[in-house]
């Protein structure tokens, strides 16, 4: 009996039963549905933000579940500050080199160049907005907003850094503990058994929330919206996908593994925020796979979540580009000053925004409003295709984020080398 149960898993699915297969399936059709009858597209939008809404209720507990049990599962304390320290020298090496690689692209490519557009006939009303939510976002209040307003408040919320906050301090406090703990921690393990077979459940409805996000995307704004900006979303596309290949995929090679087996790995993720245009549905699922692929629990429990708001590779690459964009477009030149400004000003307001909801354009708002130079106005510009660039921003996030869990655990010599490549091949 015991060992039918154990060969079941092992049983190939059919090629319909998988889920990429299912979310690809449902983008075709949400896409078909939103381009033929847009009207009844744009009411598909409930189904997208219903699916994305279940699956941001199981956030917390997956992030409180795995970062406490892992930590409290640490023999050595410091080994927690030492991974939390080679994590964000990770992030702030690579956040910083998206930045650039996004100026340098847009001067090579110049996506903006003879649109010739009058700074003074755009009408910022649309914008306000985001400029009013980079505002409220400075770095000091980004800093107080992580500390919750009870120990146990972040569960019932959506801001996954004050989720963090709680389970690193509750980790803590279960190790130092140490045997008095136990039943609370031997809890909590068996907790993270039923809380994951909810995450099984609710992906099995990801094919109709990728449907209705894409139905809603085409239908309201329409594939026609893409062509006058093409250039620009044509750009971002290519120069996320090189950065990924090129850059992560040496980061990949220097730590052992192949980029793309290990995109291959990631599929179900991949097709899932594609479909979506968000990162979030994305998280519970990463964390179970890089676990599976050989990282250390709780190195995965302090990398991913924490990556999700500080290492945004396909933000930074946007940010940079979409500003130089709106300078050709508007036929502003910017000095080397201008620019080693711009990208200063970048670095600092993608760390304030962190985290924020629509955090792309709250954060090219941010960038903005400090350089005169160019107009924030122009930033319509963007409005109506900045949906489809999200999308974008979103995989090269998540790809990034899974990157830099394994680079982390393999620093830490805390990734088994051996299960990595069994899972990749």
């Amino acid at each position: 009996m015991n060992l039918d149960i154990e060969q079941k898993p092992l049983k190939p699915k059919k090629i319909y039963q998988l889920l990429y297969i299912q979310v690809l399936i449902a983008i075709v059709f949400g896409v078909s549905l939103g381009y033929f009858y847009p009207d009844l597209g744009e009411k598909m939008k409930p189904l997208g933000e219903g699916f994305i809404k279940l699956v941001k209720m199981i956030i917390a507990p997956v992030i409180f579940l795995t970062v406490s049990t892992g930590i409290a599962g640490m023999s050595d304390l410091k080994k927690v500050g030492r991974v939390a320290g080679k994590a964000f020298i990770y992030f702030f090496t690579f956040s910083t080199l998206a930045l650039i690689i996004g100026m340098i692209v847009s001067h090579i490519v110049q996506p903006g160049k003879g649109l010739n557009i009058n700074p003074n006939t755009l009408n910022g009303a649309e914008v306000e907005k985001y400029v009013k939510a980079a505002h409220d976002n400075s770095l000091v209040s980004f800093i107080f907003n992580i500390i919750p307003e009870t120990l146990f408040s972040p569960l019932t919320g959506d801001n996954i850094l004050q989720v963090l906050l709680v389970a690193i301090l509750f980790g803590v406090a279960l190790a130092l503990t140490s045997e008095k703990s136990y039943p609370v921690f031997d809890f909590l393990q068996a907790l993270t058994i039923p809380v994951f077979k909810i995450v099984e459940v609710l992906m099995k409805l990801a094919p109709i929330g990728a449907f209705g996000a894409m139905a809603f995307t085409i239908g309201k704004y329409g594939v026609e919206s893409l062509k006058n900006l093409a250039m620009l979303v044509g750009t971002f596309y290519v120069t996320s996908a090189l950065f990924v290949i090129l850059i992560l995929g040496s980061v990949a090679w220097y730590n052992g593994f192949n980029i793309f087996k290990f995109l291959r790995y990631l599929k179900d993720e991949i097709f899932l925020v594609l479909g979506t245009s968000s990162s979030e549905p994305a998280l519970p699922g990463l964390m179970k796979k890089m676990e599976n692929a050989g990282c250390d629990k709780s190195v995965v429990g302090l990398v991913v979540p924490t990556g999700y708001s500080f290492n945004l590779d396909g933000t930074n690459i946007y940010m940079t580009l979409a500003a130089l964009f709106i300078a050709q477009a508007c036929n502003i030149d910017l000095t080397l000053e201008h620019q080693l400004g711009l990208l200063l000003v970048a670095m600092l307001s993608s760390k304030g925004a962190a985290g924020v909801t629509g955090a792309g354009f709250i954060t090219l708002a941010a960038t903005l409003a400090v350089v005169p130079e160019v107009p924030i106005a122009g930033m319509t510009l963007i409005l109506g295709i900045d949906k489809f660039m999200s999308e974008c921003r979103a995989l090269t996030n998540v790809i990034g984020n899974a990157v830099a869990t394994v680079v982390v655990s393999n620093w830490e010599n805390r990734l088994d080398k051996d299960r990595l490549k069994e899972v990749l091949n």
